[in-house]
């Protein structure tokens, strides 16, 4: 059992003689409460070599006050993470383990620092009596448990928002602290300050210089392999869009690998791009069922209630369950492979050893364009080949491949606009716009398949299948209305001035 809450909050330098001000100022701020004082014994787990911090991960287990137990922060935003719960135990809790093995892979989990707290805490009340922040005022002292035995000690005062209540909380008591002479402070969280302070190394990587080619694509993938492993947890805790996002992290990565093949070295990245193919072919499944069953609620919600005969939602509701539930445990279990482990390590080779081709020294302007107008034309042929078809399923697959093309080709943009500016944000804009046209018949295809079958299964129950024919109709007019708005997209995406604009 885990519990999850967002913590926003804003951290101070203190010494032993700082005294906090008076708060009840704070807006809504109708009192403040002395919680009293609690004694706070955390101890921090993580790699021998630190992954944990270097992803500004912390993972601890604490007793004493009222949150004794097992907590892992995963980073949101600056001063924002999403606190992790589980009960005290003597062992890390399984549930907690998976959100950080990504990470860790194999690696054992061990205790690194040992903080204890003297926190004096005060409650930050409404009118209401809701709790609107915490204000803890903490003496900490710091012992490294691995590698040594350095200790540090420090003086802090931290303001945590309450759950339900506004930042501007945080930003009128920031004030009030500022006032009375406290400055932010500098360390990111405790473990952090701890480790630092204790001698310990945290790794941290370089960014690639963005001065040649090369460069430029290599910082491109560190950003979307940090992407794929800050997406991690959110597949396994269920988040919304969280496997979208993982997904399209991996198409990023593996459509990079494909284009700037000038770049990289095709025998290495060709099968890391296989072993990324894979995985969002696995993450798909469930992907692909949360856009088909949000596109077939919004049409039914659409459709006036005289049309509805029969249980079209209960159905629905049925086979989303059905089809999700099973989608999901294929993801968390692809998560918890061998195989998706020994591809996280191979990424992580390949940015530390990149390998590099001859190209990878030339300036930008003059490599990326290149490999731009490659993908255009890619694109070209296959828009051209499918408008060349009579309407019908082999079109269909035509103008679906057309989309992986267009796909590709506006990736390639996003990749060079750092470096190209606004040609190549321009460029990337087309190609979306010829993506979306695209994508939105792909969708309409693969929801005529599944309106059929639901057709089928309500007809073979009993039910009417009225309601899924009206809805297989409108799905075959939106495709129709795609293709004949395609060639307006093309021609724009297609204007030869629009590469001219890139140079190379």
């Amino acid at each position: 059992m885990v519990d999850t809450k967002r913590e926003i909050e804003r951290k101070y330098e203190a010494t032993p003689e700082t005294r906090l001000p008076d708060l009840s100022g704070v807006a809504g701020v109708a009192a403040v409460a002395d919680r009293g004082t609690a004694e706070l014994d955390a101890v921090y787990y993580d790699t021998a070599d630190l992954r944990l911090a270097a992803a500004s991960i912390t993972l601890r287990r604490r007793t004493g006050g009222d949150d004794a137990g097992w907590h892992l922060k995963l980073p949101v935003a600056p001063g924002v993470r999403d606190e992790i719960g589980a009960p005290l135990s003597d062992t890390l809790p399984r549930a907690l383990r998976s959100l950080v093995r990504a990470r860790a892979r194999e690696a054992e989990l061990v205790p690194v620092v040992r903080l204890l707290s003297s926190r004096r805490l005060l409650h930050l009340v409404g009118a209401d009596g809701e709790l609107l922040a915490e204000v803890g005022r903490d003496s900490v002292r710091a012992r490294r448990l691995l590698g040594g035995d350095h200790e540090t000690a420090w003086d802090e005062i931290e303001v945590e928002l309450g759950d339900y209540s506004d930042p501007v909380v945080l930003d009128q008591a920031h004030k009030k602290l500022v006032k009375a002479g406290l400055a932010p402070s500098a360390a990111p969280s405790k473990l952090a300050r701890a480790l630092a302070e204790t001698g310990f190394a945290v790794p941290a990587h370089r960014p690639p210089d963005t001065a040649d080619a090369g460069g430029r694509i290599l910082a491109h993938l560190r950003e979307h392999v940090g992407a794929l492993l800050a997406y991690d947890p959110g597949v396994r805790r269920n988040l919304p869009d969280a496997v979208h996002q993982m997904r399209v992290s991996t198409r990023r990565l593996r459509s990079a690998f494909r284009t700037y093949r000038k770049i990289l070295d095709r025998t290495v990245t060709d099968p890391i791009g296989e072993e990324l193919k894979w995985l969002a072919g696995e993450l798909g499944v469930a992907r692909d069922q949360e856009v088909l069953a949000e596109r077939l609620r919004a049409r039914i919600d659409e459709l006036p209630r005289t049309l509805l005969l029969g249980p079209v939602r209960g159905r629905l509701r049925i086979w989303t369950v059905a089809q999700g539930s099973g989608a999901r445990r294929r993801a968390v279990a692809t998560l918890d492979s061998p195989r998706y482990l020994a591809l996280l390590d191979s990424l992580d080779a390949l940015l530390a050893d990149p390998p590099l081709l001859k190209a990878a020294s030339g300036a930008p302007e003059d490599v990326l364009p290149r490999a731009m107008v490659k993908d255009f034309h890619r694109l070209e042929a296959r828009i051209d080949h499918a408008l060349g078809l009579p309407p019908g399923p082999e079109r269909d697959l035509s103008l679906h491949d057309a989309r992986k093309a267009a796909k590709r080709a506006r990736y390639a943009g996003e990749a060079a606009t750092p470096a190209l500016g606004r040609p190549a944000k321009r460029f990337a804009k087309r190609m979306k716009a010829v993506q979306s046209v695209l994508g939105d018949h792909q969708d309409s295809v693969v929801a005529r398949d599944t309106l059929r079958n639901l057709a089928i299964q309500s007809h073979a129950a009993g039910e009417t299948s009225f309601t899924w024919g009206l809805l297989y109709g409108q799905e075959q007019r939106s495709a129709a209305d795609r293709e004949r708005e395609l060639p307006e997209v093309w021609a724009r995406a297609a204007d030869p001035a629009l590469r001219d604009r890139l140079g190379g």
